[in-house]
């Protein structure tokens, strides 16, 4: 493939594929823009080193698996980004309850015993209860399967009703589908 002489060429191959290849990057980024980066990347890329690119199989199909490796990088480049961004807050900290004066016994028992619960598993409770995440988002923030996040909430639900002060224990339930 020689385009450095043949510009009209490169253009032709250009337009023809580049809808088609920003549906697939978009399938997997979820994002226009960033599926258009990617493709235009691709294309940039391929004319800065057509001298050595060998494709074996047809245009489309080069292509298609080049931009989906881009698309994985690109996911797993900002799914990375985000995940020491989230570091940085601390997550531990329980969110200030609202139904409870601040500095309330009640809140005090609520923060302890939702702090007795492990740290991991409190993560991902706090995550899903107090900042709405779905199991399928604090899967992929914290790199777990979603059967991993389904298990810990099931063990911390079963932990909060364990609590022997079943009147504190509603009071937490009740707090946390509150915020829910």
């Amino acid at each position: 493939m020689t385009f450095q002489n043949d510009i009209k060429a490169f253009e032709k191959l250009y337009k023809a594929h580049f809808q088609f290849l920003c549906l697939v990057a978009f399938q997997i980024t979820k994002n226009r823009a960033v599926a258009e980066d990617v493709v235009q990347d691709f294309f940039i890329y391929l004319w800065g080193k057509e001298e050595q690119t060998k494709i074996n199989v047809s245009f489309n199909a080069y292509a298609t698996r080049a931009v989906k490796n881009l698309s994985l990088q690109y996911v797993e480049k900002y799914k990375k980004m985000e995940l020491s961004e989230t570091a940085k807050v601390p997550s531990e900290e329980f969110v200030e309850p609202v139904i409870f004066e601040k500095g309330s016994n009640k809140e005090a028992k609520i923060r302890e015993l939702v702090n007795q619960i492990p740290e991991n598993r409190r993560k991902i409770f706090i995550s899903h209860v107090v900042d709405g995440l779905s199991y399928a988002q604090i899967a992929e923030l914290y790199d777990i399967s979603i059967n991993t996040v389904k298990t810990q909430m099931k063990r911390s639900y079963a932990f909060l009703r364990s609590i022997e002060n079943r009147d504190l224990t509603a009071m937490v339930l009740l707090f946390l589908f509150e915020r829910w």
